[in-house]
């Protein structure tokens, strides 16, 4: 039977919650294993659906993988050249495997991938920067199909600061002769956190403001390297102990990775402390009011936090608009939240969210990670008890969701479903 996560709202969170290791990070971290025969050591992996279903595509292509508690190690060889259907179907980040693969036997067949549903999230960009490297590449019957040629790095301008083609770009640049340069790359604390883990395996990686270089080697080593804080699961506690109007410290977060958040949450009203060691959000006694966001690539707002948000703007006092930028069709959670007396309207790619004095418990369906993250803050704000299907979604970006809220004194449980 399926599972749901059934919340007791109306209790104001308190207290400190550890930020996970980034998932966002982990998972081509997780890819870069493929370029060396070498164990590679990633400790602070967050235990997610989306996690087990990367490391279970390396395993596919012939790698071995073993936990060690919040550490997996990564050995032996990449030793099949295509990636399971049935793997790649379940998540768009698993494509990033392509040029890995190819670089390293001469061939790869990589289905199309599969993921949330947001909208076209088209993967032109990544064939796109295995062209201009020299690899040969042709999409036939769903399946992207590369051939090694005179691969050897190029200059690369990217049309759009795209995560995942900066990254396809980066794992290739790695491990081909001469430079690889990335133009109007993305900057996200991830992208920087490949890099980071791309110059402990040996690779010679250079970031400047507007470009990302890369220096390639025939082998690279395995080392052992810490993943960063997730930033989006550190705004979504910052935001959940907001919305019951309560303190909430996440232990752990980067400050600087969040900036965008801490100053929209100061610009309604609420009290945003930074510190080395973690952000802390005391709303208590307080009312905030609306604001108006546009999301956009680091160092801009983060799409993967605008349901939340949205969320949190439910109960603010006037009215709000946020502007989807990043993909078109991410408004799952928005029917949801009207179903909990939230006054919303979409138009185009803009929300537009007048304030309501209270939201009330319903019953819930999560479409996908971030929306199912939107509706388990509205739930702990609301009055009465709700019940949210596809947790399969939220365990997908969050881990541990519900001991984590329970630690900060949220009424949450776990239910079968009827159904």
């Amino acid at each position: 039977m399926a599972s749901l996560i059934a919340v007791r709202g109306g209790n104001p969170l308190e207290g400190e919650v550890k930020a996970s290791g980034a998932k966002n990070a982990a998972l081509p971290a997780i890819v870069a294993s493929l370029l060396t025969e070498e164990p590679l050591v990633l400790s602070g992996v967050p235990r997610l659906l989306d996690v087990e279903t990367q490391l279970s595509l390396v395993e596919a292509l012939g790698k071995e993988v073993r936990w060690e508690g919040q550490r997996v190690v990564i050995s032996g060889a990449l030793s099949r050249d295509e990636a399971p259907a049935e793997i790649v179907s379940r998540m768009r980040a698993s494509f990033l495997a392509l040029g890995p693969i190819v670089v390293r036997l001469g061939r790869a067949r990589v289905p199309l991938p599969g993921g949330c549903v947001l909208g076209a999230r088209p993967v032109d960009l990544h064939l796109h920067i295995l062209e201009r490297l020299g690899a040969s590449v042709e999409l036939r019957d769903g399946v992207a199909l590369a051939r090694v040629g005179r691969m050897r790095g190029r200059r690369i301008w990217l049309r759009y600061p795209s995560v995942g083609a900066t990254e396809q770009a980066l794992l290739v640049g790695a491990v081909i002769p001469g430079e690889t340069e990335v133009v109007n790359p993305a900057r996200e604390p991830e992208v920087a956190d490949l890099c980071g883990l791309l110059r402990c395996m040996g690779a010679e990686v250079e970031v400047r403001p507007d470009r990302i270089i890369v220096r390639g080697r025939r082998e690279l080593r395995g080392c052992e390297y810490r993943i960063i804080p997730d930033r989006i699961e550190a705004g979504t506690y910052l935001l959940a102990g907001a919305i019951t109007r309560g303190r909430v410290r996440v232990e752990g977060a980067v400050p600087e990775h969040m900036d965008a958040l801490i100053a929209l949450l100061e610009e309604s009203g609420l009290e945003v402390s930074r510190g080395e060691g973690g952000v802390e959000v005391d709303a208590r006694g307080r009312s905030w009011v609306g604001i108006e966001v546009e999301t956009a690539p680091y160092p801009g707002f983060p799409t993967d936090l605008q349901p939340p948000l949205t969320a949190f703007l439910t109960l603010a006092q006037g009215k709000s608009i946020l502007r989807e930028t990043v993909f078109e069709s991410r408004f799952g959670h928005v029917g949801e939240l009207l179903r909990m007396g939230a006054r919303i309207g979409v138009h185009d790619r803009t929300i537009s969210v007048q304030g309501v004095a209270e939201l009330k418990g319903a019953d819930l369906r999560a479409t996908d990670i971030r929306a199912g993250a939107a509706l388990v803050l509205a739930a702990l704000a609301a009055q009465g008890t709700s019940r949210i299907s596809g947790v399969e979604h939220i365990r997908r970006g969050y881990e541990n969701i519900l001991g984590k809220l329970a630690l900060l004194g949220a009424e949450v449980w776990e239910e079968e479903s009827a159904t």
